[in-house]
């Protein structure tokens, strides 16, 4: 796929020329990211691209260019940070209105804690095993983000069952979400190793705010001033009864540990069934290691200077536990006893905590 036929979501980011090198044609190119994720190109006629582009130049890679505050850099959406690179007051008022079906399937997660992931195999999964869509679409437009600038755009467009992912906590779902059957699949990670991955991902997104040191960005993200607030304050709000049996919960580990198990799981679900054949490609082509590879999925396909893949992988390790080789004793006694206390009384347990 030629960066032509790349889409970008329309009307955020800045201007690129980007330089065919079997024609000396040089093509103006939109640009616009969606946070953790979102990112797509295309080609405008001129009058679109005028009415679209976005003028953000104090918006700078981390080579040397000075970049932007962090005060500049995100809104805040009912006490959350959000990224104003990819969360508009537009793209909100959309999520806010948005009609939910009763078939569409949302995946639901605090960043760095397997969208992406989700993304990989939910297409898969509603499609029979049919492994189209995740070798030839960008991850942000088969299963966009609902809260994102990109879901106006192709929400509405794509055939049901809709796969959809979403980093909202519940209290911040559209109205139509509480009255429909649509189904929910909420992903849950070792905190741990999100606050690592999202350390990480902050050293190549030059749209993300400075993380300062380690330690500096631990005492960020348990006090909530990260985007999307408290990892604790998230997990919960899903655990809410009313969901009954319209929701799954299922964690990063059990993904890592058996992914087929975890799949015949979310098929059970979903009321829907894969042959083993269907099922053994779909396991197959879910791994961390192919998925990697997969220029639809990995975000290679994003200009350097947006997400710098050579600070780090945007698709890192894909493991459990690196966080042992982050934390000294003392930051994890820290970091444990304060997630311990928020989550008391919430009877919720995870296998990271046995």
């Amino acid at each position: 796929m030629s960066a032509a036929d790349i889409r970008l979501p329309v009307g955020l980011m800045n201007a690129l020329t980007v330089k065919r090198h079997s024609r000396s044609l040089s093509l103006s190119l939109t640009l616009s990211f969606s946070f953790t994720h979102s990112l797509f190109l295309s080609s405008p006629s001129t009058s679109e691209f005028t009415q679209n582009t976005v003028n953000k130049t104090s918006l700078f890679s981390r080579s040397g260019q000075q970049r932007m505050a962090d005060s500049d850099l995100n809104l805040v959406y009912h006490g959350l940070l959000l990224p104003k690179i990819s969360h508009t007051e537009e793209s909100l008022n959309y999520l806010q209105n948005f009609q939910v079906k009763d078939d569409d399937v949302f995946a639901v997660t605090y960043p760095k804690s397997g969208t992406t992931w989700m993304q990989e195999i939910l297409p898969p999964l509603l499609s029979g095993g049919n492994l189209t869509s995740v070798e030839t679409i960008p991850n942000w437009d088969r299963v966009p983000w609902l809260e994102e600038t990109r879901a106006s755009v192709v929400l509405d467009k794509l055939p049901s069952p809709r796969a959809i992912v979403s980093h909202m906590p519940y209290n911040l779902m559209p109205s139509s979400f509480f009255k429909s059957k649509a189904k929910v699949i909420y992903v849950a990670r070792n905190p741990k190793d999100v606050l690592v991955s999202s350390f990480h991902f902050h050293q190549m997104a030059s749209f993300l705010g400075d993380t300062g040191t380690f330690e500096e960005f631990i005492d960020k993200f348990l006090s909530g001033k990260v985007c999307f607030g408290k990892w604790a304050d998230h997990v919960k709000s899903w655990r809410n009864p009313e969901l009954g049996d319209r929701i799954l919960y299922i964690t990063y580990e059990e993904m890592l540990q058996d992914l087929r198990e975890v799949l015949d799981r979310i098929l059970t679900f979903l009321g829907r069934e894969l042959s083993a054949e269907a099922l053994d490609r779909v396991v197959n082509h879910g791994t961390f290691k192919n998925m990697k590879t997969n220029k639809m999925s990995n975000y290679s396909l994003v200009p350097e200077n947006i997400m710098d893949n050579k600070k780090s992988p945007f698709l890192r390790k894909g493991i459990a536990g690196d966080w042992k080789n982050h934390f000294s004793l003392e930051l994890d006694a820290k970091f444990t006893a304060v997630i311990q206390e928020e989550m008391k009384g919430s009877n919720i347990k995870f296998p990271w905590d046995e």
